[in-house]
């Protein structure tokens, strides 16, 4: 490998500037949360959907949500999800984004389920991993994902 080859993988790992961010959203505003909620949502019920996902899987995923709670979220979007339910959301939809980029077809839905020998996995699914490690699970699949879709 060239050496301009190896510098332009090693500038895809610096962390982007301020400018290319943007502002991040103050989750700690129930404002903020509430315009989040509804489109959060929306996008939970998709997951649900490409995942198969059972409504105690959702709610486990969620870090807890009771399933009359989630049966209520249909009927009517709560007013705001706490910081916790949107940083899993937006977790899982990381985790989704990625899985879509490394694998076509139905393998990049049928992926969560299947048991895996990854170390950090430990031949368990990794949906069965990110249910009982909640959000620093998350963290990691997001970042293991992320890692294997800049290898792409």
């Amino acid at each position: 490998m060239k050496n301009q080859e190896v510098l332009s993988l090693l500038e895809d790992g610096v962390p982007a500037r301020p400018d290319e961010i943007g502002i991040w959203p103050d989750l700690g505003d129930r404002e903020i949360r509430a315009e989040f909620t509804p489109v959060a949502l929306k996008a939970l019920n998709r997951l649900m959907d490409k995942w198969q996902l059972t409504v105690r899987e959702m709610c486990d995923l969620l870090g807890g949500l009771s399933e009359s709670s989630w049966h209520s979220w249909q009927r009517s979007v709560p007013e705001a999800m706490t910081v916790d339910q949107l940083t899993r959301t937006s977790l899982l939809l990381g985790i989704f984004g990625a899985l879509h980029v490394i694998h076509s077809g139905p393998l990049a839905d049928e992926w969560i389920r299947l048991a895996n020998s990854n170390r950090m996995f430990g031949r368990r699914t990794p949906l069965a991993v990110m249910i009982a490690g909640g959000i620093p699970t998350m963290v990691e699949v997001r970042a293991l994902l992320d890692g294997r879709r800049s290898a792409w």
